[in-house]
Formats: structure tokens, C-alpha cells, sequence
């Protein structure tokens, strides 16, 4: 069992990651300070570190250099967001910014201890645990033509300074290509720095991404290192590329074409050494003919092309992605190994999957963890059989089916309890002309990143219009 040491002075936020990490298989261990750390655990038997940035007494980067060869996850809000960056400089294997949402904590876990197996090794070799079998550099699996062509063209690919475009679906698993694009390529050894466009408001992604000047603005009480600049000599992954506001857009051009950036606020260019790799699940190409991505941008950007398939579209794929995932939850939460009954399988394939891979792992989390004899069903798995045959009954007549759930799992509310989906599409859908971004989330009760995520699931697309004529009216008035 992987164990995870969590560095936290709030014992609320402590406490509550310690149970999500625990509900998922770790063995946790907790501390309120870096000495409190120091003095109760050896660190370097932990296979993660995830601490608080801000700490008393010292800060959680102090741990960076304590815990050796084990990994560090920092945590930190919005308000300290840049000096994550510094922690990644540091020697931070990542940082995720609070409040998070429990699915992505889980995910950089299991992420950051499958890539860094030093401290599982270092156990081994003291007899204490033997080493897990290593993961496939990638980690994608697929035996379908569509992804044997994507393995082909990631190994032509990698190997290049060319700009990698990839595209797919969301929770198609584009952050894992553009990884194994990076693992591939001769930057291996440098730093991957993973930014999702439409995670960071919109007001921060110009300094979040170039940097700024000391008195650059307001607040601006230091200069800050940008993350571009950050990835000198590594790898810049641009997730949700689509969602980069227009002005973020001109100063992302001009790096491509000059290979140099300018902090906000200074007037000296600095250049820098960065290969590109972009994302989007949305068409560039149309957004660009609409006025809502620069075409110039698109071209710079469209160089090499990685098209991921909707795991719908895998064929068998699907249930050897599912077998796989089950044997992995088993062995994560400690439990005896578990098949998929008839009826599971049934479902399984023939279900459309649209949050794709990503949809599939959490159903089969679900189920591994609600089931309690060896064989998982349909019903542990939240699909409807019956609904789904109904549905495929409709599409084959050209029938539409409604855009409602008819998986229950993780993500989706069963069909008795849609009202909460149905009342935060009517509530975004009637507010979205007269609200920004921030404050439909804020009026929600959720992140901005969850209220983007819920959007892209529930096939709401922001009106890019309205925003952009709310800021000129905005502009307008003030003068």
C-alpha cells in the first residue's frame, strides 16, 4: 500500500484529505508543521509528500530538500498561485491549487506516485515491499487501429522541437499524450509544466503565464517568474488551448514566433527555450472563422497533429481498459480480485461513454468500492441496461434521445434526481448574458474550474460574444 504523508496546519483540510486519500487505498500520515513532520516520520519512507506552501514556522518547500528522492505535491490557493511556481523551481513535482476538487487530488496522486517509484524501490531494496511492476511510459493503453496510429505518430513526433496540437474529447486523456510526448522527447530530463487554460481566471492567465514586473500593477509587490519561463528548457502544455482569452492570445503568437517573452510591466524581452504542446476538445478552426481564435494562432499551433479517438469509438478497447482498471482498484483498496459479470460486459460495450476514459475509470472505481461480493454488475456500475438498449433502439431509428443520464455513477445523477443538473443548466443558461465566469461560479456554490467542467459535460458552451460585448460595454461606461 502506497503511504502518503500530509503536511497541513489546518486540521479541517487535513483531516478531510486524509480520508479521501484513504477511501482510495493509501495509508496516510499527517502533521501540522514541517518540524511536527521532521520529529514523528521518517520522510523518506513515504512515497509522497503533499504539503500546505504557507506553514508555521517553515514552509512546506523546506520539505523539498528533507524528503530526499520522495516526491513533493505543494498545495496553494489562487492568491499564492506564482509562488508555485518557485516551488517548482525548487524541486516541487507538482503543485494543485486549493480548493481542489477531490477527483483531481486523486488523480495527481496516482499520477505523480506511478512516474516516481523511487521511494517503492528504495523500500524493496530493504525487503520492506517489493517494488510494483513499473507502468508503461505512457500510460495509454489501446489495441484499436485508431491508437496504433496514435503510438506511431507520438514516436515520430516526440522526438522533434516541432509544436504538437492535440486533440480529443474531454477525459479522452490528452494530458497523458502530451506527457509521453514530453517522456519521449530529448527534453525528458527537464521540466513538464501542465497549464489548463480554463482553469485560471481570466484576469491572472497573462501573468500567470509571461510573468510581471515589480509594481507592474496593483498588489504587483514583486517580480514573478511567468510559467512560461518556468518550462525554460522543458516541455509548456497548454490544456483547453480554446479557452485562452484574445489578448492572452497575442502574447502566446508573438513567444511562438520569437522564442522570447516580456514580463508584464518591463520593457526587456528574455528569451526562452520551450517545446509547445497544446490541447483543445474544441474545432479551432471554426472558433477561428468565428472571430473567437486568432487564425494566425491556430496556424502557429496546428503544426504536428495528435487526434485522440472517443473511447466509444475504441471497440474492444473499452472492456480491456475496464479489466485493467478493475485489477488496479482491487489491488488499490486492498481488496480480492473481482470480474465483471455478463451483464456488466453487456453495458460496458454498449454504453456511448460520453466523458470517455475518464467516465469509465470512475465508474469502475464506484463499483469496486460498493460491491461486496466478487462479481460486479451493471447496476454497481450505474448503468441502465435497459435505457441504454432503448436508447441505441432510438439512434438506429434516427430518434434523438434526450441529453439526460442514463448512467447513475460518479458524475452523473440518476434519472430521479435530475433536478439539480436541470436547475444549474436553467441557472447558468438564463444568467450567463449577465454574469462573468467568476460570478456564476460564486452564485453556484463551485470552483471555476468545476463550473467549466460541468459545462463541457452537460454541452453548455460559453457565449464568448456576450462576454466580449459586456466587457466593451463595461469599457464604455467607465469612460
Amino acid at each position: 500500500m502506497d503511504k502518503i504523508l500530509v503536511v497541513e496546519d489546518e486540521s479541517v483540510i487535513r483531516v478531510a484529505l486524509r480520508r479521501l486519500l484513504e477511501r482510495n487505498g493509501y495509508d496516510v500520515s499527517e502533521a501540522g508543521s514541517v518540524p511536527e513532520a521532521e520529529k514523528n516520520f521518517e520522510l523518506g519512507s513515504f512515497d509522497l509528500v503533499i504539503s500546505d506552501l504557507r506553514l508555521p514556522g517553515a514552509p512546506g518547500t523546506d520539505l523539498i530538500r528533507k524528503a530526499g528522492d520522495v516526491p513533493v505535491l505543494i498545495m496553494t490557493s489562487y492568491a499564492s498561485l506564482r509562488s508555485a511556481v518557485d516551488s517548482m523551481r525548487m524541486g516541487a513535482v507538482d503543485y494543485i491549487a486549493k480548493p481542489f476538487d477531490h477527483a483531481d487530488m486523486v488523480s495527481a496522486v496516482q499520477r505523480i506516485i506511478a512516474e516516481h517509484p523511487t521511494a517503492l524501490a528504495a523500500r524493496a531494496k530493504d525487503g520492506l515491499e517489493p517494488p510494483a511492476p513499473g507502468p508503461d511510459i505512457s500510460g495509454i493503453v489501446g489495441n484499436c487501429p485508431s491508437m496504433q496510429t496514435l503510438f506511431d505518430h507520438i514516436e515520430k513526433i516526440a522526438p522533434t522541437d516541432s509544436t504538437v496540437l492535440v486533440l480529443g474529447e474531454t477525459g479522452t486523456g490528452k494530458e497523458l499524450v502530451a506527457r509521453s510526448v514530453h517522456q519521449r522527447s530529448i527534453r525528458a530530463g527537464k521540466t513538464l509544466i501542465s497549464v489548463n487554460c480554463a482553469a485560471i481566471p481570466e484576469t491572472l492567465i497573462e501573468s500567470e503565464l509571461f510573468g510581471y514586473e515589480k509594481g507592474a500593477f496593483t498588489g504587483a509587490n514583486a517580480s514573478r517568474m511567468g510559467l512560461i519561463e518556468a518550462a525554460d528548457g522543458g516541455t509548456l502544455f497548454l490544456d483547453e488551448i480554446g479557452e485562452l482569452p484574445m489578448e492572452a492570445q497575442a502574447r502566446l503568437l508573438r513567444f511562438i514566433q520569437e522564442g522570447e517573452i516580456r514580463r508584464i510591466g518591463s520593457v526587456h524581452s528574455r528569451k526562452v527555450d520551450v517545446r509547445l504542446i497544446c490541447a483543445t476538445h474544441r474545432n479551432l478552426q471554426v472558433l477561428s472563422a468565428e472571430g473567437q481564435f486568432r487564425q494566425d494562432l491556430f496556424y502557429r499551433i496546428n503544426v504536428l497533429r495528435l487526434d485522440l479517438p472517443p473511447l466509444r469509438e475504441r471497440g474492444k478497447d473499452i472492456l480491456q481498459l475496464a479489466e485493467i482498471m478493475l485489477e488496479s482498484q482491487t489491488q488499490k483498496l486492498g481488496k480480492s480480485p473481482m470480474r465483471l459479470s455478463p451483464r456488466a460486459i453487456q453495458a460496458i460495450t454498449t454504453y456511448q461513454w460520453p466523458g470517455n476514459v475518464r467516465e469509465l475509470e470512475h465508474a469502475i472505481e464506484r463499483a469496486v468500492v460498493l460491491s461486496n461480493g466478487d462479481e460486479i454488475d451493471n447496476e454497481a456500475l450505474g448503468i441502465d441496461l435497459e435505457l441504454v438498449n432503448i436508447n441505441r433502439i432510438r439512434g438506429a431509428q434516427g430518434i434523438s434521445s434526450p441529453p439526460t443520464a442514463h448512467h447513475s455513477g460518479i458524475g452523473h445523477e440518476p434519472q430521479e434526481d435530475l433536478s439539480l443538473e436541470d436547475y444549474f443548466q436553467r441557472f447558468v443558461l438564463e444568467h450567463q448574458d449577465s454574469m462573468s465566469e467568476t460570478e456564476l461560479a460564486q452564485k453556484l456554490g463551485v470552483s471555476r474550474k468545476c463550473l467549466w467542467e460541468r459545462r463541457q459535460r452537460l454541452g453548455i458552451p460559453r457565449n464568448k460574444n456576450t462576454a466580449v460585448a459586456r466587457r466593451k460595454g463595461a469599457s464604455s461606461q467607465s469612460k
